[in-house]
């Protein structure tokens, strides 16, 4: 399984402080029917807790998952700021999908390459920082 962030879902989690480690808990959890909402076209929602607090008063994650291979995390927002995407949001986030579901091995070394997508990896940056703070 691969797990992957688009840049502005990156830019989202360290904003957030989400680790790479919940990312990777929560794409499993998504690869194994364990998710919050299909919202169909391949985009799943799946919460995910703050630190210190429960899943109810914690992020949401839009996932895109066409393939048993990959998930893409896609889009985040905190509950606190906005109670769901828009109708425009969800079929940008469905043609998003589509379109990273179905790249091949080549363009997956591509957009990484250039920075528009980042492997979640254990250990990433988000756990080093964690790891400092305590």
């Amino acid at each position: 399984m691969g797990a992957f962030k688009v840049k502005s879902f990156d830019r989202f989690a360290q904003k957030h402080g989400i680790s790479d480690a919940d990312l990777l808990k929560a794409a499993k959890r998504v690869i194994a029917g364990n998710f919050d909402a299909d919202l169909g076209g391949g985009v799943y929602k799946q919460r995910l807790a703050r630190v210190g607090q429960g899943k109810s008063s914690g992020f949401r994650t839009l996932v895109a998952h066409r393939t048993s291979e990959h998930v893409f995390f896609v889009f985040g927002f905190s509950k606190s700021e906005r109670d769901n995407v828009t109708l425009k949001e969800l079929e940008a986030l469905k043609v998003q999908a589509k379109i990273l579901g179905a790249l091949s091995t080549n363009q997956m070394v591509r957009a990484i390459q250039c920075g528009a997508l980042i492997e979640v990896e254990h250990g990433g940056y988000q756990d080093q920082k964690q790891e400092r703070n305590r």
